[in-house]
Parts: C-alpha cells; sequence; structure tokens
C-alpha cells in the first residue's frame, strides 16, 4: 500500500493480533453464554486468560489455562489460531511470512468461528501493510510507545494551557538529560 508520496505502511504486530484477541473474546462470550444456559460455569473468569499469550501467563494460572486449551472449547480453538499467527513475525523471508500467514489464512477462514473469520478478513485486506514488514522490518511499536509517555506526561499534569510549557515537560521528561552534575 503505497501512497501519493511513497510511503509504505508498515502493520505491526500489535495491532494485528488485537483484531484476532477481540475474535477471541466475542468467541468466548458467546460460548459462555451458551454453557451458562446449560450450566457449566466451566468458561466463567477466564476472559484474562485468552487475552495472554502462552508464555506471558502468570504462573498461577497455568494449570487451569492447559486443562482450558486442551479442551473441545470454541473459544480454545480461536486461541490457538491467534497463537499461531505470533510465529509470523519470526520468519526472516517474506516467502515463508507468506506461505505462513496462507496456511493461517486458510485454517481461519474454515473455522466456522464467525468472529475469527472476519478477523482473518480484516488482515487479508490488508495483507500488503502485512508483508511489507519483510521489507522494512519496522513497525510503529516505538512511536506509539513514545506517544504513549507523552500522554501519559499530559495526563499527570492535568493539561497544559502554554505549548511551550508542554514542550518543555517532555523534553525534561523523555530527552534523556542527565540532570546530575559530573564530580571530578
Amino acid at each position: 500500500m503505497s501512497g501519493q508520496w511513497g510511503e509504505v505502511h508498515v502493520y505491526d504486530r500489535y495491532h494485528l493480533m488485537g483484531y484476532l484477541t477481540k475474535a477471541v473474546d466475542t468467541v468466548r462470550k458467546a460460548e459462555n453464554r451458551a454453557l451458562m444456559a446449560a450450566g457449566d460455569k466451566s468458561l466463567g473468569g477466564t476472559k484474562y486468560l485468552w487475552m495472554h499469550s502462552a508464555e506471558n501467563l502468570p504462573e498461577r494460572h497455568q494449570d487451569r489455562f492447559a486443562v482450558l486449551r486442551g479442551s473441545d472449547l470454541k473459544t480454545a480453538r480461536a486461541w490457538a489460531i491467534k497463537e499461531s499467527l505470533r510465529w509470523f513475525w519470526d520468519y526472516r523471508l517474506r516467502s515463508w511470512g507468506e506461505k505462513h500467514f496462507n496456511g493461517w489464512y486458510f485454517w481461519a477462514t474454515h473455522s466456522r468461528l464467525a468472529p475469527v473469520v472476519a478477523a482473518a478478513k480484516t488482515l487479508k485486506r490488508h495483507e500488503a501493510g502485512l508483508f511489507a514488514y519483510f521489507a522494512h522490518r519496522i513497525t510503529s511499536a516505538t512511536a506509539e510507545g513514545l506517544n504513549s509517555r507523552i500522554q501519559a506526561i499530559r495526563v499527570s499534569a492535568r493539561g497544559y494551557r502554554n505549548r511551550e510549557n508542554f514542550k518543555t515537560a517532555i523534553y525534561f521528561h523523555l530527552g534523556g538529560l542527565d540532570l546530575y552534575p559530573q564530580t571530578h
């Protein structure tokens, strides 16, 4: 997706995985309602478990989550599809990334899980920006992290009346200043 000035859009992992995390949660909500109607509370209180990746799951939840993941739940299948896409960013060559994405896309669109299918189709519509990652190896994560810190500065001060004071606060907090005098 090149623009008028030759810019290239590179979609980053965080936003793309956000589509799938939301899809997993939508599947979980619907399945939990159906299970609760039948008297099964196995998905109750598990919302945040499904949002984690396998390696970032807090240790105290690992046993319960392993049982849930190994079950025949639609939510477990949706989570496995989401986790499979995470390997996409580990490939060095675009051709291998495309091969992985195409296999993943087939699995996702044939999962019979409407929210997952919708998320997969969204990613497919933006595949040029997705594959641009292999040419540029950049994402907007650093810029977004910096923007988040700037917004935190603004919020902590309850806003700034003067734009120059705001700029000074940004430089002060994020400028990498050495505030301690050197002693000889």
